[in-house]
This record gives structure tokens, sequence and C-alpha cells, in this order.
């Protein structure tokens, strides 16, 4: 199975203060993610898999299918855009993965995630 960067990954965060409780150690983030496929041919996303690590190097592994309940098929040129959660113990981390896509001839490859911060606004100077 290989790496492919014909599916571009594109990520945005947000701090949820709202949702979190620093006095209990609870950072809140939202991450929205754009995939697109820039390959030659349909794709279909089948399995996440998640590296997060919060500021006391802490790691978390998340593994499974889909992203929120969905197994999304991406047409050539076509993007999907969802928008999930983590919950950190510090005010700042980080997360990087990759999904694991299957091509319309069956042959599957991963497309990476890049590393993307989490930071509470004013964490870091």
């Amino acid at each position: 199975m290989s790496e492919n960067t014909a599916v571009v990954i594109s990520v945005t965060t947000h701090y949820l203060p709202a949702h979190s409780a620093p006095e209990a150690n609870q950072y809140q983030f939202a991450y929205t993610i754009t995939l697109e496929n820039q390959s030659h041919q349909p794709v279909q996303l089948l399995e996440r898999y998640w590296l997060i690590t919060d500021g006391n190097e802490k790691v978390i592994e998340v593994e499974g299918e889909g992203v929120i309940g969905k197994q999304p098929h991406l047409n050539v040129g076509e993007r999907f855009q969802y928008t999930s959660g983590a919950m950190l113990e510090t005010p700042v981390g980080t997360m990087q993965g990759h999904y694991l896509m299957r091509n319309e001839d069956g042959s599957e490859f991963k497309a990476p995630i890049p590393i993307f911060l989490l930071a509470v606004d004013g964490a870091l100077h």
C-alpha cells in the first residue's frame, strides 16, 4: 500500500471555550477537514487514523471506519468537508494521521494528514 498525494487535505481549527474547562484540564477544539480528489479516478474514504499529542507529550491514537459516520465517495475534482473535535488536557497540542482510501480500481492507499496545531488563543507567543 502506498502513500498518495492525489487527495489534497487541508485543515482549519478553532478552540471552543464554551465547551472547555481549563480548571479541570479540559480544552475542546474543533477541526474542519477538506479533502479534494485531484487524482484521475474516483476514490472512497474507508478509515481514519489519528495521532493526537498534547502539550505534555501524552499521545492518543484513534482509528476507525470513515469520518463522522460516513465513508464518502469523491469523484475526480470533488471535495468533501466535515467538522469534528478533540479534547486535550493542555492548551496546546497537535494532530496528524492518514485516511485509508480506495481507488475505483480497488487499490488502496494512505492519504497523509499533515501535522496541525491545536492551540488556545494566546497560548503561543
